[in-house]
């Protein structure tokens, strides 16, 4: 087992200091505000492909190391692949080891969480606030400011370059 694997036990049992709950902060007053998205199943698995569909609905996990946006070194945002909301931008981002991609903070407002014991332990899973697609889990192994990891699934996100 790894050290991170170990990190991610002894953070979901709560044994490592602060857990992701308590650091989680309130939505700030100017997050944005929208609709929710709300299709059918049926919608769903048109709009979306099937390893999407996995994931953002079924709350499924890709394989690691298999998104190409793993490299994603330009400038601009991470959208929910399910319905385009800006999720993350390219700073919040950065290489955790993990084969998924990584962010240490989110923009405000965009994501719901909620506990997850399917590995026998807790995590928190995270979910966009707009259409409700699970993304992935949140962490408290990441780098500093946040101290957070955001291990998103690739296939859930849509990559926007800033305009020139």
């Amino acid at each position: 087992m790894t050290r991170r694997d170990w990190l991610t036990l002894l953070s979901g049992l709560g044994l490592t200091g602060a857990t992701v709950a308590q650091r989680k902060t309130d939505t700030p007053p100017d997050a944005p505000k929208f609709e929710k998205l709300l299709l059918t199943d049926a919608q769903w698995k048109q709009r979306l492909s099937p390893a999407a569909y996995h994931v953002l609905r079924e709350e499924g996990t890709e394989r690691a190391g298999t998104s190409p946006l793993n490299d994603e070194k330009r400038k601009g945002s991470f959208h929910c692949a399910g319905c385009d909301l800006a999720l993350f931008t390219s700073d919040m981002k950065y290489d955790s080891g993990t084969g998924w991609p990584s962010f240490f903070t989110t923009l405000p407002g965009v994501f719901g969480t909620k506990r997850d014991f399917k590995f026998g332990w807790t995590r928190v899973e995270y979910h966009c606030a707009r259409c409700g697609g699970h993304h992935g889990h949140v962490f408290n192994d990441g780098p500093k400011p946040t101290g957070l990891r955001y291990c998103n699934n690739g296939v859930a996100l849509k990559f926007v370059p800033a305009a020139a």
